[in-house]
């Protein structure tokens, strides 16, 4: 399988998380999202949105969307289940999953923050709405769990939670958000980072870094 993504996509992120998880190796294929690589003929060809990731399997179909690509993973691979058996607790990690992945990401990723700059925003106003929009989704994501037993989102195992969960705890720093107030996600976060399947897949360990 071949993964199309950027080191800094939180997205692209989310899937080498999934990917650690279930034990698969794949080749990293890089996007500089900065230099519109991601707009590129070939790889809109792939991916209309030209979003990434876009991962590629094994019969050469391409799978875009993070969250439909990580439910694929889990149904062709289910070893290291990424969604509860029971279906109300399924559904509850759906939501905190799609909370961050469907109402907080998009708001504040690349594509949204170039067009206010475009729209003639200062740099401070910015970051100021990335900010904001980092904090608020959060503290919903802070109750959603709350009062659900730890360490992970969802009990003693990581889910579909805690892989979007990370991701968006790192994009909330980088834009100045003050994590602390989030102590339930933050105890998930902590179990999580010390798995190699969540640290290998960070940022700055792969290879397009910068």
């Amino acid at each position: 399988m071949k993964l199309h993504g950027y080191f800094r996509s939180s997205a692209s992120y989310r899937v080498r998380i999934a990917l650690n998880l279930k034990g698969l190796t794949v080749t990293h294929l890089s996007h500089h999202l900065r230099k519109g690589e991601h707009r590129a003929p070939d790889y809109l060809a792939l991916n209309p949105q030209g979003l990434v990731p876009t991962l590629i399997d094994d019969d050469g179909h391409a799978l875009t969307q993070s969250l439909a690509i990580i439910e694929w993973l889990d149904e062709v691979w289910p070893q290291v289940p990424l969604l509860p058996g029971d279906p109300l607790q399924r559904a509850r990690v759906r939501a905190f999953a799609q909370a961050i992945a469907c109402d907080t990401h998009p708001v504040q990723n690349l594509k949204v923050l170039a067009r206010l700059r475009e729209l003639k925003l200062e740099e401070a106003d910015v970051n100021a709405w990335a900010a904001w929009v980092n904090q608020d989704g959060l503290a919903a994501c802070e109750q959603l769990i709350r009062e659900v037993p730890g360490p992970f989102c969802f009990g003693n195992a990581p889910s579909l939670a805690d892989v979007c969960l990370v991701p968006q705890l790192a994009n909330a720093r980088r834009f100045g958000v003050d994590v602390v107030q989030f102590p339930r996600l933050l105890t998930a976060e902590t179990a999580a980072r010390a798995m190699a399947a969540f640290a290998d897949a960070a940022p700055e360990r792969q290879a397009d870094a910068e």
